[in-house]
């Protein structure tokens, strides 16, 4: 029977698929995945970071200059008897205008100073990301090394199973081969299963009469919920 030899395949497929996930939930290579998940985000997140700290730099510049252009200014108003002696006018509106520019001054010092702790912490962020990035380093080639073994250790187990399958691939026919392997490949397991009752064993889908009348005369079906292959046995 056709469907007893996808089950096999299935069978094996599930052997093979519980060694693939004891491989997947050891120590090494959660390291190594998180390693190499880390580093192939950490030069896009080190270029972020470049990129920040040459705006901030831009932007303290032109804070510095606009200061010192401010405090220059602020200098010709240190003698206002020579400047009205020379110029001529009230002293009041001289006063004024230095008032406002040293109320400018003290304004942009606040904001060098803010700019400043900015630009420290985006250096400390910069630093702690390169020490991250080369501790993530070791860590990838370490733990690369170390999955590499672990999956060695398993090689034989697998390659046997492979070849099982693919003995058992022969006797199926090829556009069911490709169905199963194509719902494997969206995680789905079990793919083929037998019905409980009027329901589909895996996600509990009530089925249509049309649906049960179909099994009963021997065909399998698709579950319209989540998509496996049913059956029901004479």
């Amino acid at each position: 029977m056709i469907l007893d030899e996808l089950l096999r395949y299935q069978e094996a497929d599930g052997r093979l698929r519980a060694v693939e996930q004891t491989i997947a939930a050891t120590e090494e290579r959660k390291k190594y995945a998180s390693a190499r998940k880390f580093l192939e985000k950490a030069p896009e997140k080190l270029e972020a970071l470049d990129a920040k700290a040459v705006e901030l730099r831009h932007m303290f510049e032109q804070l510095e200059k606009k200061y010192a252009e401010l405090a220059d200014t602020l200098r010709d108003y240190e003698n206002l008897e020579e400047m009205i002696g020379e110029q001529g006018g009230e002293i009041s509106f001289y006063k004024k205008s230095a008032t406002q520019i040293s109320d400018n001054l003290r304004g942009l010092k606040n904001e060098i100073n803010k700019l400043v702790s900015l630009i420290e912490a985006a250096s400390a962020e910069y630093q702690t990301a390169k020490k991250q990035t080369i501790a993530m380093q070791k860590q990838y080639k370490e733990y690369k090394e170390k999955y590499a073994a672990v999956k060695q250790s398993h090689a034989d187990e697998i390659a046997a199973i492979e070849a099982e399958m693919a003995e058992i691939a022969k006797s199926v026919p090829k556009d069911q081969l490709e169905k199963y392997k194509a719902k494997r490949k969206e995680k789905l397991y079990p793919v083929v299963c037998e019905v409980k009752g009027n329901r589909c064993s895996q996600c509990g889908m009530e089925l249509s009469i049309a649906e049960i009348s179909k099994l009963s005369s021997g065909n399998a079906i698709e579950c319209d919920s989540c998509h496996r292959t049913l059956f029901q046995r004479k």
